[in-house]
This record gives C-alpha cells, sequence and structure tokens, in this order.
C-alpha cells in the first residue's frame, strides 16, 4: 500500500480563539469527554467523570507521576531591562541550563538579579544558540530550592495571565492529584482531568492503575517548523519505569487486558520500551528502567504497547497532535482525518481546547 508522505502544513487547523481554555473547570473531572472510535470514527460526547463506565474491568491505566516545577523566572539586567528564562535542566547545584528570553543584550558575565527574590542572582556563562544558555546561579543550592523562591508556574504561552492569585491557583491546578516526582516543565495534561474519587471509583470497577514517571521538557514547546516534519528533532526527556509497573504491565500483556495510556507523555514511554503480544510470547518483557527518550511518532506508526489512550485537543502542527494522528490508524496516514473531523465537531459544539481544556478518549 503506497503512502501520500505527510507535510506539517497537513497537520494544520483553525481554531477560534475563545475555545482556547484559559482556566480549569472548577471540578477537574467535569471537563468534557469525546470518546473516539478510531476502527469507525464513531463519536460520542461525555464528561471526564463517566470514565468508570467507558474502561473494561482489568483495563491497566498507566498515568504520569511527574511533578511541575515553578520553572519560570523573571530577571533585570543592571540596566533594567526584563529577561524572562525557562529552567531546562540543572548540571549540578548552582550550575543550570536555560531558556532566555528578550536576551539579545546580555553578554557572558553579566550578572542579572531575579524578580521574586533578592536571595539569589544569576550570571550568565556561556550562549548556546537558539535561546538557551549555561548560567551559574548564586549561592549554589539545588534547583528546586531556588526555583520555589523565584520562579511561577510554567503556564504555555497561550495562557494570559496576571496576579499572585492566579498564581497560587495555577500552582494547584496545573498539576495532577497525583504528582509526586519534580522535574517537569510543563503539566501532562491529560491527567489533570484525575480526582482522587475518581480514581477510588476506577478502582471499585476493576481498573488497575500504574505509575511511570516522564519529565516533561521544554521540547514541549517547540513548533515543528520543518515542512517535512521528519526532520523535526525531539528534545530528550527523562522517563523512568519502576519495577511494580512493569510487572503490572507484564501481567497485563500476559493475560490479554488493554494497556491505556493516560497523556500522550506515558504513551511515549511505553512506546519506548513497548513490548508487543508476539514479543512477549518470544520471551520478551518490561523490565524496570530509567533513561532519556527523544521517541517521535508521526504517521505512520505501529504502536506496540498501547491499546487504547486519553488525551486533550492539541495545538495545530505539533508533535502532539501528529501522535494522536498516527494513534487513529496504526500503520498509516488515513487517522489524519479521523482525528482532524473530530476536532471539527469538537469546535462546532464548542469543546475547551489545549492544556486546561476538555479530554479524549480514543478506543
Amino acid at each position: 500500500m503506497h503512502l501520500r508522505p505527510l507535510k506539517t502544513g497537513d497537520f494544520d487547523y483553525k481554531l477560534d480563539a475563545s475555545l482556547i481554555a484559559q482556566h480549569p473547570c472548577q471540578r477537574r473531572d467535569s471537563s468534557r469527554l469525546m470518546v473516539l472510535d478510531r476502527s469507525s470514527g464513531r463519536r460520542e460526547h461525555r464528561v471526564f467523570s463517566d470514565l468508570p463506565e467507558l474502561l473494561r474491568s482489568g483495563d491497566l491505566l498507566v498515568l504520569n507521576d511527574t511533578r511541575v516545577i515553578p520553572a519560570k523566572f523573571v530577571c533585570r539586567r543592571s540596566g533594567g531591562g526584563r529577561v524572562e528564562g525557562l529552567f531546562c535542566r540543572q548540571i549540578e547545584a548552582g550550575r543550570w541550563e536555560v531558556l532566555l528570553k528578550n536576551a539579545s543584550r546580555c553578554r557572558p558575565g553579566q550578572t542579572l538579579a531575579f524578580d521574586r527574590s533578592d536571595r539569589f542572582t544569576l550570571r550568565l556563562a556561556e550562549a548556546l544558540g537558539q535561546g538557551r544558555w549555561l548560567v551559574t546561579v548564586l549561592p549554589a543550592e539545588p534547583a528546586e530550592v531556588v526555583l520555589e523562591a523565584v520562579g511561577s508556574t510554567p503556564l504555555p504561552h497561550y495562557i494570559r495571565r496576571g496576579g499572585e492569585r492566579e498564581e497560587e491557583a495555577d500552582r494547584l491546578r496545573y498539576q495532577t492529584v497525583y504528582a509526586s516526582r519534580a522535574g517537569a516543565v510543563a503539566a501532562p495534561t491529560a491527567g489533570l482531568h484525575f480526582t482522587e474519587e475518581l480514581l477510588a471509583k476506577l478502582e471499585q470497577r476493576g481498573v488497575r492503575t500504574a505509575w511511570l514517571t516522564l519529565h516533561v521538557g521544554t521540547g514541549t514547546f517547540l513548533p515543528v517548523t520543518e515542512e517535512n516534519p521528519r526532520r523535526h528533532k525531539m528534545h530528550p526527556e527523562w522517563y523512568g519505569l519502576p519495577a511494580d509497573t512493569a510487572g503490572e504491565l507484564n501481567a497485563a500483556r500476559r493475560e490479554g487486558r488493554r494497556v491505556v495510556a493516560v497523556g500522550t507523555t506515558s504513551l511515549r514511554v511505553l512506546e519506548t520500551l513497548g513490548v508487543p503480544a508476539a514479543v512477549y510470547r518470544g520471551g520478551g518483557q518490561f523490565r524496570p528502567t530509567s533513561g532519556w527518550t527523544d521517541l517521535f511518532i508521526l504517521p505512520p506508526a505501529e504502536f506496540r504497547a498501547v491499546d487504547a489512550m486519553v488525551t486533550n485537543f492539541h495545538l495545530p502542527r505539533s508533535t502532539l497532535l501528529m501522535l494522536v494522528a498516527a494513534f487513529c490508524q496504526p500503520g498509516g496516514t488515513e487517522g489524519l482525518k479521523t482525528i482532524l473531523d473530530a476536532y471539527a465537531e469538537a469546535a462546532k459544539m464548542r469543546y475547551r481546547f489545549y492544556s486546561y481544556g476538555d479530554a479524549m478518549l480514543i478506543l
């Protein structure tokens, strides 16, 4: 079968700006939920609290337990110029890699003052290109200590904010209720819809849950600029798969139960380590591990580990939209039409889009 190579422009769509969610729903699980049957394209409209009714007893729900750190910060040059920053990673205590905006006048050796605290200062060490810098933070304390003092919630650019009250609310709501391992600079947004009560109902229903970690990195903010999307490079992100989750995955494979990924982040870890049923029968299995993944999934793609997924509505021309398009038709490219048709219906029905928006269950 000949498949037409897809271009980045094929993943574009128009969206009324009023549908971009600026705040989360008052209650997490009151978000709307579109249920998409990827084999038929059939769509059903529910609310997220209906999820226990939509999954089967024995399904294994895999969630990402990463915790968002207050990675966004603002500095001032000695002349008063404002420089916006985003923490990327800690090389060692007091030595970071960061993204800086409005830094065209900055030079190595300059010292910047943090807006939110005068306890720490930031010294520019080396420009790495494309807005990335190596910096020294003094005094040299662990990044989580510094960022608690100087940082704020790293919301996506399309969410407009102002004021300390909204910052306090976002620190709570731009975080899953099960977040436990600090390190992400963006939330695994499909998980934002879960409540403790909903997780308990899923357990009562017989749905099993397991956790892995993928620390969502700055690459999640980068658009695909190459017209040939296969030239796009994903930034590596750290993941961890614990022993109990590996055991749950192996049991689900052995017993023929579905693996349901919560979010593109969980799916990318599972597919990085994926053990298809045929390989499992041949002795292959999931094992506890950690490492870095730069897996980029776009049509056509085969899926070896995941049978269904929960996800949000994603930006046009994004790697996330490419992933869900691929998932809608494994091995082919027609999943793009399936997902764009679903998005068009969601927009017509005034679903809320992007990070604080509504959800989709793809079966």
